[in-house]
């Protein structure tokens, strides 16, 4: 009975021991890996398999935040402009000039851009965006700088004393631009396609309200220099615009268009800002 007992409790601890931690878990970043070890009956198969382990791996899937954060974003882009103006009746308005009779009256000629040069450079300091509905829909906003550098092919010139007006210069210019700079709170409807992937197709759209901070005519010559005229030309102080985005895995393509004009009702010209170009964005 002695004997019988002491088999019958080796066996069981024995049972115990195997069974006891058949599974180990390792967590490496976004995966779960479950270590087992091999069970069945004794066998020449089994004795050769004990001690080997079977692994199974998992994935866990990371919870979303309902809002997110992306920092310091940047546009490269192209500027132009779509001119609507009504040149005799601005001709009559006093924002034109004609200081020598050689240099000519402003036309719609004077303000013929460089295409290739005239740029748009954003920097966003930073956007959010808020799920609407299952990470597909979502809320876009942010604030940054708008920089346009519209890059003229003439000799128009921005004057501000005693009030502002443009006017044809007398000498030629190697480099004349107009630079102006908007302080911008863009606000965006974004639908995403694959929420769960950063290479599917994303699109985004809505308006941004930009306020004025920064304008001023930059010219080099060779008769008078490099020489920044600084000052707000009879522009409007907010600017409102339609604006897009699209993506496609990694690439970002924005644009917008100023549903306002650049210059002040007074001035008589009618010229509407557009921009298209790269975004670099996380999303």
């Amino acid at each position: 009975m002695a004997a019988a007992c002491l088999v019958v409790t080796s066996i069981g601890f024995a049972q115990t021991d195997s069974t006891a931690k058949n599974a180990d878990t390792i967590k490496v970043g976004n995966f779960v890996i479950i270590k087992k070890k091999n069970a069945g009956t004794y066998s020449e198969d089994t004795e050769k398999k004990r001690g080997s382990l079977e692994y199974s791996i998992e994935r866990r899937t990371r919870r979303r935040s309902n809002i997110s954060t992306n920092w310091w974003i940047m546009d490269l882009g192209f500027a132009n402009m779509r001119d609507q103006t009504d040149y005799t009746a601005a001709q009559a308005g006093g924002y034109f000039r004609t200081l020598r009779a050689a240099d000519g009256q402003v036309t719609q000629n004077s303000y013929k851009l460089i295409n290739g040069k005239s740029s748009n450079v954003n920097i966003w300091f930073f956007m959010q965006k808020v799920n609407l509905y299952k990470h597909v829909v979502n809320l876009k906003y942010g604030l940054g700088l708008e920089m346009y550098n519209f890059r003229y092919d003439t000799r128009l010139s921005y004057r501000k004393d005693p009030t502002p007006y443009v006017f044809n210069d007398s000498i030629s210019f190697t480099k004349n631009k107009l630079y102006v700079e908007y302080l911008t709170i863009p606000v965006m409807l974004n639908i995403n396609t694959t929420p769960d992937s950063r290479r599917g197709f994303s699109f985004s759209a809505g308006v941004s309200a930009g306020y004025l901070t920064n304008s001023r005519n930059k010219q080099v010559s060779g008769e008078r220099g490099k020489e920044k005229i600084k000052g707000n030309f009879n522009f409007e102080n907010w600017r409102v615009a339609l604006i897009g985005e699209m993506g496609l895995g990694p690439v970002r393509l924005y644009g917008s268009y100023s549903l306002n004009r650049l210059q002040k009702e007074v001035t008589r010209v009618e010229q509407y800002p557009y921009t298209v170009g790269i975004r670099f964005s996380n999303w």
